[in-house]
Parts: structure tokens; C-alpha cells; sequence
């Protein structure tokens, strides 16, 4: 039962800690992590975003953890205002040029 006390302990930390506690323990718990690029196009650009994809034995997987999934929230809305700056701290960004055919 040392898992349940720890993991227990652990709700009340921030959802990044508690990530990076679930890598730590993630074979007790049966959880793998890999590391996944996701392109995020809005308008003229393009942003490769770095997160962690989140595997279990069960049916729901593949899924992003919730920092994850705020930081490309945060990458498209700063693509959205045209804040390309703001968006390549947080992955690399392109800017689209179309080709004349």
C-alpha cells in the first residue's frame, strides 16, 4: 500500500509534478510515456510542439497529460492573434509562404 499513500500524497502537487510522478512509478501502475511531435496549423503558420504521449493498458490510450494539452491550447491561441514569438517558446514556428503554380 506504499503506492496508494504516495499517490495520494501526490493530488494535491501541480499537474506537472504529478506527471512527472507517474513517469517515475509508471511501470507499478502500467504506464508507459513516449515522446510525440504534434504540428499545430492556424492561418500562415505552423508549430511543432513537443508532449508526451501517455499509454496504459486501458482502452483510452494514447492521451496527452493536462499540461500538454494547455500548452498547445496556448500555442494555437497565440498562432490565432499572430503572436509567432510568443508561440516559438513554447515549440518551433513556421511561417507558410504559398507556392505559385
Amino acid at each position: 500500500m506504499v503506492g496508494a499513500v504516495d499517490t495520494m500524497d501526490t493530488m494535491d502537487d501541480p499537474p506537472g509534478k504529478r506527471l512527472q510522478y507517474a513517469r517515475s512509478v509508471g511501470n507499478i501502475w502500467g504506464m508507459d510515456t513516449s515522446r510525440h511531435t504534434k504540428l499545430m496549423h492556424e492561418g500562415k503558420y505552423v508549430a511543432e510542439v513537443q508532449v508526451s504521449l501517455i499509454e496504459t493498458a486501458e482502452g483510452r490510450s494514447p492521451y496527452l497529460s493536462l499540461d500538454d494539452a494547455y500548452k498547445l491550447d496556448d500555442v494555437r491561441d497565440a498562432l490565432r492573434r499572430g503572436e509567432s514569438r510568443r508561440a516559438s517558446q513554447m515549440g518551433r514556428v513556421y511561417a507558410l509562404t504559398p507556392v505559385e503554380t
